[in-house]
């Protein structure tokens, strides 16, 4: 019976969790980029010169680049998921289509 309660919960707090994974992307590229200006400062501060600032102005970038990524990557992924199951095959269905469809072109002739 408490499997049973565990099962139920999941499911709904699983999309909420989904849904803030995907708000946050926008933060993390925002804090990212943060994070790699404040390296560059402290770089440039340490060393006293001033092209260490883009050094971590890069890394920030990159950073939210890789974070873009890997969301995509998720989503994609999930998508992959998705269109495996037979309820939505519907590509399958519509290259059936259009065949039946050029057989019927042909047999008019």
């Amino acid at each position: 019976m408490a499997e049973n309660k565990e099962e139920q919960k999941a499911p709904r707090i699983k999309p909420i969790i989904e849904a803030a994974d995907s708000l946050s992307l926008g933060i993390s590229m925002v804090v990212a980029v943060l994070m790699g200006v404040g390296i560059g400062f402290i770089l440039k501060n340490m060393t006293g010169v001033f092209w260490t600032l883009w050094i971590g102005v890069f890394i920030g970038v990159a950073a939210a680049v890789l974070n873009v990524y890997k969301a995509y990557s998720k989503q994609y992924k999930s998508y992959e998921e998705l269109a495996k199951q037979p309820r939505y095959a519907i590509k399958k269905e519509l290259q059936d289509d259009e065949d039946d469809e050029e057989d019927y072109g042909e047999k008019n002739r």
